[in-house]
């Protein structure tokens, strides 16, 4: 997409590519009736997809399913790249991202 007569190649552009390849903080936050992590913040390619946050929190709490929700609003869609949802929903320079082990919010 390119804007006020903009080019490929410009400045802008090169900026948005550095910036979805640069990595997200991921904060992890327990509800409802999830166990509390140990590792409750890491860092995650912006490049990768939602999907790769939700099979990590699998394996932390040791389950096949979880539920996730951004920002305790919403559950993303897992194909989603996390730097879409970090520039859209993040907070204070994080992704804040909350699971639970059973529905937590409709």
């Amino acid at each position: 997409m390119f804007c006020c007569g903009e080019e490929e190649g410009s400045p802008t552009m090169a900026t948005d590519s550095l910036s979805s390849a640069r990595k997200v903080i991921v904060q992890l936050k327990a509800t409802a009736d999830a166990p509390i992590l140990k590792q409750n913040k890491f860092k995650i390619h912006g490049t990768d997809k939602f999907a790769k946050v939700i099979d990590f929190v699998c394996r932390q709490v040791h389950r096949e399913t979880v539920f996730v929700y951004i920002n305790s609003a919403f559950s993303p869609n897992p194909d989603e790249l996390v730097i879409d949802l970090f520039n859209n929903f993040g907070v204070d320079g994080k992704l804040l991202v909350n699971y639970a082990c059973s529905v937590a919010w409709g």
